[in-house]
């Protein structure tokens, strides 16, 4: 089961795209992910356009990925998250007994009329607790719908790995790189084609830079179980060696 899990994340918000405010979902995520042996295959940023919403959740869960959504369950007219999760599934949005619940312990008289539809949920829907406000996010499909702030989210998308994941974790991957000195990317073609046939559980990254002085380094590493990266390494080395490059370490 692990070994085919895909993990995408959907960030909602005119704010986001518009540059008003600046994601930290995307770090957040990665660093709950990284510690449990998973990765983000993908990540989308999307404004608050229902039709764009649905369109593109019609596709994510036809996908079978497991996916994190950020933003858009509020109560204002612009939160169009509920809704357009409810329309890409073809159900109804329902009050969720739980999630009233949760408001009504919060805000209590002061939870009607508006603050309560932010419990109307698809049909079909669990609860994912929020803890800093009792305001909870909703799962359907291998989808978790959170808010847009971080300080709500970063803990719900952990309480959802530990809830629905643990059991999938896998050995934490370890990066092993080098940085060449004053070589080219293209030098290292070939090399990097033979060496991804011999060893595909491995990735191999190749990051070029250019220093404000001009000067340019290449950082070639791989990325996998720690076992296995060392010995990528010493591949990566051996050729190294073989082709007198300078190099140094990181």
């Amino acid at each position: 089961m692990a070994q085919n899990i895909r993990f995408g994340l959907i960030i909602i918000g005119d704010e986001i795209l518009s540059s008003k405010r600046q994601d930290r979902h995307l770090a957040n995520l990665n660093a709950l992910l990284k510690p449990r042996g998973f990765a983000l295959s993908w990540v989308r940023i999307l404004g608050d356009e229902a039709s764009l919403l649905v369109d593109t959740l019609k596709q994510t869960f036809a996908s079978g990925d497991v996916v994190f959504c950020s933003g858009g369950i509020g109560a204002t007219p612009d939160d169009r998250t509920r809704q357009s999760a409810a329309k890409a599934l073809g159900v109804a949005l329902q009050l969720h007994p739980q999630a009233v619940a949760e408001i009504e312990a919060q805000f209590g008289e002061q939870a009607y009329p508006q603050r309560i539809r932010m419990a109307e949920f698809p049909e079909g829907s669990a609860i994912i607790p929020n803890d800093f406000n009792r305001v909870p996010g909703f799962s359907i499909q291998q989808h978790y719908f959170m808010p847009g702030f971080p300080q709500m989210t970063q803990p719900m998308m952990e309480w959802v790995l530990d809830t629905y994941y643990a059991q999938a974790n896998q050995t934490p991957k370890v990066e092993k790189a080098i940085r060449l000195l004053d070589g080219a990317e293209s030098e290292w073609v070939e090399f990097m084609e033979a060496f991804e046939g011999q060893y595909p559980n491995l990735r191999l990254f190749s990051l070029p830079h250019i220093s404000a002085e001009g000067r340019r380094t290449i950082e070639l590493g791989v990325e996998g179980e720690p076992q296995l990266a060392e010995v990528g390494l010493k591949v990566i080395m051996d050729e190294v060696n073989k082709r007198q490059q300078a190099w140094e370490p990181i």
